[in-house]
């Protein structure tokens, strides 16, 4: 039944008033008498190593993880997991090596890094960009899968959950990083204890279900024997996915240029670990590592129990959409079989993704517009206060904006693919401009912008050709598409440079040094384990 009961919805109103009171209660606690901009867009190192973590994970998780990735678990198993996975290694690479010049420099924004390596017009154009993707991509898919959720479990309808979710989003981000980062440790508790239940109670249904009481290890038993194909992490160019997951790809091609990039050159999420020294950055880094590892666990996991139980013949009705199976329905429906109560707390995990990766994503499009856009071409003497006051306006703007715009995102089907794919457009040449930024002294400006303007387009050719040449032209996997589109912006780029290298003065700004990349042996300590892991799960499940 679609309804929330009474208890569900005293679960759910203790965990908003909860989190509000504890956002009001850090407000005023650490509210200076005059609030800078550097403090509210960046908790001027006021968060600490578990709030840095915890927040990493806060604006990573969200619906697309929760019904996105339990849909693909649906339609193409665990191997989806390496999103997570690989993710894990991936922010131990940007905690050694990406996270130093950051802060080496004291950079705060992604387009102030394009500034100060390369010049205006670089980072101007790349700040609209960003500006556009978060907007209308990431905003409004999260928007899109958090209503479509919510509107499955409860008797509230798409469009009133949209507007809820966007109003307590913006109560959420009005509030500054402070607020963010703190509030996000209840929101990651949250999310992770309520999935780790929901998944739980899954395996106990799908154990039930043939007649093993509810041991959850016989359900985990049921799930490989009864769906033997959803336990591969690397598919053949056999397989019926292939593209959406081409082998190798998800460990060292695409998948490690999409993570890199979304991990080490993301304003939302580098944001996180701006404001703080190298040291605790690190630690917080190491912990969302560490937390990634849960993630397919309460987010694929489920819709794999949603696919073994829709082949015995269960919630045909529930899964299908105009006589069409439909695998984002997989986690709804999940939740609708909860008892009351726990079905609450189901409900107040996924708000709190939902809302806490709103919130990181609409206070980073706040911090580049107020300090990269506005402050830079409209008001360059602009007060803090002022900025303050732009950057709480860029908020409720956006979210506005892609709440208006959502409803038109209602023809998706694995809503998690589609994201990966086309933010996938940018990504390679995002990673180039930024690695070659980093740590070759020559990469001039003139290749930088010719890097931003040319990975769309190479992107597109890549994608339609095939189309547009009937089939003469390789259809590649768009993971593999990102590693030529890459590997083509960086030798565009080299070439450029090497042809009308630019005067050493304009490659100075950014520092550089070996003394920079070195890391506690604690830290060599858990990366050892976090990759110890991964190393038996991709064993295990190859």
């Amino acid at each position: 039944m679609n309804q929330l009961q009474t208890s569900d919805y005293i679960v759910f109103f203790v965990y908003l008033i909860a989190v509000s009171a504890y956002g009001y209660y850090i407000y005023h606690k650490k509210k200076s008498s005059n609030i800078s901009s550097k403090d509210f867009f960046l908790a001027e190192g006021s968060l600490t190593w578990w709030a840095i973590g915890a927040s990493l994970i806060a604006s990573n998780i969200s619906a697309e993880h929760f019904i996105g990735m339990s849909g693909s678990g649906f339609a193409l198993g665990l191997a989806i997991a390496s999103y997570e996975w690989m993710a894990a290694a991936t922010l131990i690479i940007v905690a050694i090596f990406i996270i130093p010049v950051y802060l080496k420099n004291k950079i705060f924004t992604m387009p102030q890094f394009l500034s100060k390596r390369y010049n205006d017009k670089v980072s101007t154009v790349m700040a609209v960009f960003w500006l556009l993707v978060y907007v209308f991509v990431n905003l409004t898919s999260i928007i899109y899968l958090g209503a479509l959720a919510i509107s499955s479990i409860s008797t509230l309808s798409f469009e009133w959950c949209i507007v809820g979710l966007s109003i307590f989003s913006m109560v959420v981000t009005l509030g500054g990083m402070k607020v963010i980062g703190y509030t996000d440790v209840i929101q990651v508790i949250v999310l992770i204890l309520g999935g780790l239940i929901t998944t739980y109670l899954a395996l106990s249904l799908l154990a039930q279900e043939y007649g093993f009481g509810q041991d959850i290890f016989k359900g985990l038993s049921v799930l490989r024997t009864e769906a033997p194909g959803h336990f591969h992490m690397i598919f053949d160019s056999s397989h019926k996915y292939y593209k959406e997951l081409p082998g190798l790809s998800v460990l060292i091609g695409g998948m490690l240029i999409n993570n890199l990039a979304y991990w080490g050159c993301n304003q939302y999420i580098v944001q996180r670990a701006l404001g703080a020294d190298l040291k605790t950055a690190r630690k917080g880094i190491l912990f969302a590592a560490f937390l990634k590892l849960l993630i397919p666990v309460i987010a694929v996991l489920p819709g794999i129990v949603m696919y073994v139980l829709h082949n015995k013949g269960l919630f045909h009705a529930e899964m299908s959409d105009g006589g069409m199976v439909k695998p984002d329905h997989a986690y709804p429906t999940l939740m609708n079989l909860l008892p009351p109560g726990v079905k609450g707390i189901a409900f107040a995990a996924l708000t709190a993704a939902i809302v806490a990766s709103l919130a990181g994503k609409a206070n980073s499009i706040s911090t580049i517009f107020s300090l990269d856009i506005y402050k830079k071409y409209f008001k360059k003497e602009a007060t803090d206060k002022k900025m303050v006051s732009v950057g709480r306006w860029a908020v409720v703007v956006s979210l506005t904006v892609a709440a208006l715009v959502t409803p038109a995102l209602k023809s998706l089907d694995q809503a998690y693919q589609f994201i990966q794919e086309y933010v996938g457009f940018i990504s390679p040449g995002v990673l180039a401009i930024f690695l070659l930024g980093f740590y070759w002294k020559r990469t001039s400006a003139a290749a930088a912008m010719t890097g931003a303007l040319l990975t769309i387009p190479i992107s597109t050719v890549l994608k339609f050709l095939p189309v547009w040449t009937n089939g003469a032209f390789p259809d590649y996997p768009f993971l593999d598409r990102m590693t030529i589109d890459f590997v083509l912006i960086v030798i565009i780029m080299v070439v450029i440079s090497l042809w009308k290298p630019e005067k050493e003065i304009d490659r100075k700004a950014i520092e550089v040094d070996t003394a920079m990349f070195k890391v506690s042996t604690g830290f060599v300590i858990a990366s050892l384990l976090i990759m110890g892991i991964l190393t038996a799960l991709y064993t295990v499940f190859w």
